[in-house]
């Protein structure tokens, strides 16, 4: 069934299909709704840049971060090496791809490890404020911090 397009009151363009006019200003009024929507991940919900302060209630001591500004990815700095991932796993669910990272000799290798094992393990995320806990049903926590 073909349609034709109308100006219709008010100077607003409808397409009339049929017998049903669709207004042309109604379907550009959904698009904005559609953007806020496109990212379901952390990063839609929580962008920034966080710090590493625990994993399983420990101080961690050798600096890492986690960065959430590309959406459906994580990306930062761990103790020794950059690193980044896909991450495309809706909120709050967290679920890294393979993680690539750089492969520097440092004398925080022990601490690197930790962080990426911590990282692999977590499955769940929950951002309040300035605060991203990563978690897992067996009890494994990472505690991040914005960066500011």
């Amino acid at each position: 069934m073909a349609g034709t397009w109308q100006l219709g009151g008010g100077g607003r363009a409808a397409y009339v299909y049929g017998m049903k006019p669709v207004a042309l200003s109604a379907l550009l009024a959904l698009t904005p709704l559609a953007a806020a929507c496109e990212d379901e991940t952390l990063t839609g919900y929580a962008p920034g840049v966080y710090q590493l302060e625990e994993i399983d209630g420990e101080r961690f001591e050798w600096g890492a971060t986690l960065d959430l500004t590309e959406p459906g990815r994580i990306s930062g700095q761990a103790p020794c090496n950059g690193y980044s991932a896909d991450q495309a796993a809706p909120y709050p669910w967290f679920k890294p791809g393979p993680i690539v990272s750089t492969r520097r000799a440092c004398l925080h290798l022990n601490g690197e490890a930790a962080f990426f094992k911590a990282l692999g393990e977590v499955t769940l995320a929950e951002a309040s404020g300035p605060v991203l806990i990563l978690s897992n049903e067996a009890g494994r926590e990472m505690v991040f911090r914005r960066a500011e």
